[in-house]
């Protein structure tokens, strides 16, 4: 166990002082965690709305995706 806490004492500090250490990679980092944000924050509030709560009554959303999954053709579309 304590070899493992080692490995895990150790790794930690590689990163925190990489991190620590950085002078361009903070502005990239900062970058990729507002794109991020964008991504899954603001796009799915308007282009991926809740299709259960439109489809399915309330309490009734497991048996609507059942349905949906064991109504559809196995072969594909027609």
């Amino acid at each position: 166990m304590d070899k493992f806490r080692s490995i895990l004492r150790r790794t930690y500090y590689l990163y925190a002082d990489g991190f620590r250490q950085m002078t361009i990679g903070r502005r990239l980092w900062t970058v990729i965690i507002i794109k991020l944000i964008i991504i899954f924050g603001v796009l799915k509030i308007f282009f991926f709305p809740d299709f259960l709560k439109t489809k399915a009554t309330d309490g009734n959303e497991a048996d609507f995706v059942a349905t949906e999954i064991l109504g559809r053709n196995p072969s594909g579309p027609p």
